[in-house]
């Protein structure tokens, strides 16, 4: 499950699903959101938008420096959301991002498939580099 700065808090959330879930936190572009996350034991944390997103267009932004920042400080996975291509991703990867949550480049593609081949074949190169 994930939480939004709209949705039922972390505790919340964990008691309705039970234990042993996966539950995330939105952190959109403030570190000090996902370190509050991180001790009231989330078990990953996201940040974003990085990009323009026709999804969310009026999303807060977030600075990729807060990739690098964030993977110095927390010890969860980082999740990086928001107008992700993948033309952008490498930079996100590069910068921090254990994983991304991408819409719009992955529905919205010819071969939804091949999309999701080429994002999973990015971390790939990323682990080989």
């Amino acid at each position: 499950m994930h939480v939004g700065a709209e949705d039922a808090g972390l505790e919340e959330a964990r008691a309705a699903l039970g234990p042993g879930k996966i539950v995330g936190v939105s952190c959109y572009n403030r570190l000090e959101l996902a370190c509050d996350a991180q001790a009231a034991g989330a078990d990953y944390v996201a940040f974003g938008s990085f990009f323009p997103s026709s999804v969310k267009p009026h999303a807060v932004r977030a600075p990729l420096e807060l990739l690098l920042q964030a993977r110095r400080e927390l010890h969860v996975p980082i999740v990086a959301i928001g107008g992700i291509t993948l033309e952008g991703a490498p930079r996100l990867i590069s910068a921090g991002a254990d994983a991304l949550a991408v819409i719009s480049a992955l529905f919205d593609a010819p071969d939804i498939s091949k999309a999701a081949l080429d994002f999973s074949a990015l971390f790939h190169a990323a682990d080989e580099a």
